[in-house]
């Protein structure tokens, strides 16, 4: 009999995923300074609070310059809720790229700048127009997870500016 993880000998037309390290039971130390456990926990949180991440549809990749980064987008049907998700594919090194992501595809005012919210690191953009500059460092976060925001007020709508 042999336990699960261990390797077992291969025999003539025996599967191959038999001795694969997805059926092998791993002990991670949830506590190292390495652990993914906080980004996995911040990422699972970003899951449950947006209605787009509860469906599989509304699904849309979009052009990025740059092969080993991939954009998609999910929103709800009304489009009150639409996340942005950037990855860079290598694990390895830094990537940049030019994002296309025409403002109207999303549901954002063609003539108006909007903002994007970074989930993941907080930080917020104003973006305008169709093209935008990505930078991912594996290193530093591998994604981008960007809630679009439609309205954004630049500083004269305020009542104190008038």
């Amino acid at each position: 009999a042999f336990e699960l993880g261990e390797r077992r000998p291969r025999e003539p037309g025996s599967e191959e995923y038999l001795d694969s390290e997805k059926y092998q039971i791993r002990r991670w130390n949830l506590e190292a300074d390495a652990s993914l456990r906080p980004l996995m926990t911040h990422i699972n949180r970003i899951r449950h609070e947006n209605p787009c991440l509860q469906s599989d549809g509304n699904l849309t990749f979009h052009e990025i310059e740059n092969d080993q980064l991939i954009a998609y987008s999910k929103s709800t049907s009304d489009g009150s809720n639409t996340l942005l998700v950037i990855v860079n594919l290598d694990p390895h090194h830094k990537h940049t790229g030019w994002l296309h992501l025409p403002p109207e595809a999303m549901g954002m005012p063609a003539t108006r700048p909007f903002q994007v919210h970074d989930l993941l690191s907080e930080t917020r953009y104003q973006w305008n127009g169709p093209r935008h500059y990505i930078e991912l460092d594996p290193q530093a976060m591998p994604a981008h997870v960007f809630r679009l925001r439609r309205w954004v007020r630049s500083e004269q709508q305020f009542e104190y500016f008038l």
